[in-house]
């Protein structure tokens, strides 16, 4: 097991925690659009969460989620539930 992971495990992991302290292998861009580059990377713990960070900030806040919280979302963006977001 290298470092990174051994200390994923020995250290809490907490939403907002800086996503340096993620590490910077594992992360990927689920999608990206012709937004300039800012992106949205997403990488799946040990544990089972998501981590997701903005890529034009990698040493900003990671936002923690379960697997719950993300189906959430994603189910519901494809019903059209976050529209309101783009108008």
């Amino acid at each position: 097991m290298d470092n990174i992971k051994q200390r994923m495990r020995n250290e809490r992991i907490y939403n907002g925690m800086p996503a340096r302290e993620l590490g910077s292998e594992g992360w990927h861009k689920p999608w990206s659009g012709g937004n300039g580059g800012n992106c949205l990377e997403a990488m799946k713990l040990a544990d089972g969460r998501i981590a997701v960070r903005q890529s034009a900030d990698p040493d900003g806040p990671a936002l923690i989620y379960t697997p719950g919280e993300m189906t959430a979302f994603i189910q519901g963006a494809k019903e059209g539930v976050a529209d309101f977001l783009l108008s």
